[in-house]
């Protein structure tokens, strides 16, 4: 199911937990990512991270400055810039090196994450080599063995 234009143009709307920074995205995502590698394990605390996709200039940050942090991957030696709220470290999604122009922004921290639906935009799943036995995977999304850009 494609939303309508109208849907689309408004976008969606979230935060950090504590307030102080805001986002904004106009028009649809190109897809969500949810990786199950081990440092996205560690950066989320859970079994993946799921991250909406957009093109950089469909999302706008309101209120105070990002933090940044700057992972090198030992795998493939390519940068992943991770920001974050640098008064209550809510996770703002992140910018790679290997697809310039894309930024993406995790699924929970949206006012209202309900539009995301695996039967209305294109989900991944990435690195599920990495997969821990007791997360689920969906028959209703792709699967990859690595990043689907390996």
């Amino acid at each position: 199911m494609t939303p309508s234009k109208q849907e689309a143009s408004i976008g969606n709307s979230g935060g950090c937990f504590c307030g102080a920074i805001r986002f904004e995205t106009l028009g649809e995502p190109l897809r969500v990512t949810i990786c199950h590698c081990k440092w996205c394990q560690k950066r989320t605390g859970t079994a993946f991270g799921t991250e909406v996709v957009y093109n950089e200039d469909q999302i706008s940050f309101l209120g105070e400055p990002t933090a940044r942090y700057r992972h090198v991957s030992d795998e493939s030696g390519r940068w992943l810039d991770v920001e974050f709220c640098g008064q209550c470290g809510t996770n703002l999604g992140f910018t790679l090196e290997a697809a310039p122009g894309i930024r993406t922004v995790p699924a929970g921290i949206f006012d209202d994450p309900d539009w995301i639906k695996a039967d209305r935009y294109a989900f991944r799943h990435v690195y599920v080599r990495s997969r821990r036995d007791w997360s689920d995977l969906s028959s209703d999304v792709e699967v990859f063995e690595e990043h689907f850009r390996a």
